[in-house]
């Protein structure tokens, strides 16, 4: 969970907790306008100064990040415990009131309920149950307490409803770990299901034999290149075919073909920049498309390459004379990919008109 996700859900448990306290004290004044409060308004004040001041300093310290590991990091043990302390400090100076209040204990409990562990949730159960019939123990023990019956059934009834709690608990705690378990496996399949997808992609948008795009989908990123092209931008445009490719595959066979198709594109990968788009556009023809590149560039680039191709070794195979020739053409702003591509395959065709193993441009074919 992000940082600020995670500070937004403790802003609201906190603000939830404020309205707890908020609560509390009014009843707490309540009380003491009633009389049925036996300690000094000064101690009551300062009481509810420290417990504010706690739950301050715990939101402090949860949205620094520092306690953002421990435990859950929207409530922790210690905030539900310090609510309890204030609520048995509170029990322990009501007489009548007592009744009234036990209802705090639950709410605080139930406000720990989703975040505390099982082991913590039960530690502060025991911890309510004790504190209150040790209260009621030592006023009995003063003879401070004004309703024996009252006060033991009220135990009674505190210890029932802690049981109910810690039985729900564990059920909540069973019931959160199925769902995150089957969190885990969704996700776990999502994950499957992302990589069967980016395969199944891979093997749309490239070609089997030499891993290069394919054609569909190199007219997809040209297009897309064209439409985000700015004005006074230039991108250039060569069709590639390999010279004498049939005579290769019927002298030395369609697996040697498959090789010398394979060495072009390992030689042409290692000529391109990155960015620059290389797909086979079918058989032994190919496409290059250089982003933001002028005429020089563009020539520079595919002389390199069929001189490279021109000094490729197969293993194995006694091919020779491997060759290509090119036809060049640049894409300005409002271009249309088809006409473009239609005078790179002109610019081809002059090529090996005139002899092949070489790189034609559509605008020298323009100048003359």
């Amino acid at each position: 969970m992000p940082h600020k996700a995670i500070q937004r859900l403790l802003l609201k448990r906190f603000t939830l907790a404020a309205g707890t306290y908020l609560l509390a004290l009014v009843l707490l004044w309540l009380a003491i306008f009633s009389g049925h409060y036996r300690a000094p308004i000064s101690s009551a004040l300062i009481s509810s100064a420290l417990v504010v001041l706690s739950q301050c300093v715990l939101l402090g310290v949860f949205l620094s990040g520092r306690n953002l590991s421990f435990a859950d990091p929207s409530l922790t043990e210690a905030q539900v415990l310090v609510g309890l302390g204030w609520q048995t400090w509170l029990m322990a100076h009501l007489d009548l009131a007592r009744g009234a209040f036990l209802v705090f204990y639950v709410l605080i409990l139930l406000f720990g309920l989703f975040h505390l562990s099982r082991r913590a949730f039960v530690r502060c159960a025991s911890l309510v149950f004790f504190s209150f019939a040790g209260i009621n123990l030592w006023d009995g023990y003063h003879l401070q307490l004004n309703d024996p019956p009252l006060a033991a059934l009220q135990v009674c009834v505190l210890f029932l409803v802690l049981l109910w709690l810690v039985l729900y608990a564990r059920y909540v705690q069973a019931s959160r770990q199925r769902m995150r378990q089957r969190r885990f496996a969704l996700q776990a399949h999502q994950d499957t299901l992302r990589g069967m997808m980016r395969q199944l992609e891979d093997l749309v948008a490239t070609d089997e034999l030499t891993g290069l795009f394919n054609r569909r989908h190199f007219l997809r990123l040209a297009s897309r290149e064209l439409n985000a092209m700015d004005a006074g931008v230039v991108h250039g445009l060569a069709l590639i075919d390999l010279d004498h490719f049939k005579r290769i595959n019927d002298l030395h066979g369609h697996a040697a073909g498959d090789q010398v198709l394979q060495a072009f594109a390992a030689v042409a990968m290692a000529c391109l920049r990155d960015g620059d788009v290389l797909a086979r556009y079918g058989g032994e023809e190919f496409v290059v498309l250089l982003p933001d590149c002028d005429a020089e560039r563009l020539t520079s680039c595919c002389e390199r390459l069929r001189i490279a191709f021109t000094e490729v070794e197969l293993i194995g195979l006694s091919v020779r004379d491997l060759s290509l020739s090119a036809g060049m053409t640049l894409l300005a702003l409002g271009d249309d990919l088809d006409d473009a591509l239609q005078r790179a395959d002109q610019a081809l065709y002059r090529a090996k008109r005139d002899g092949r193993n070489r790189c034609a441009a559509a605008w020298e074919n323009v100048d003359a």
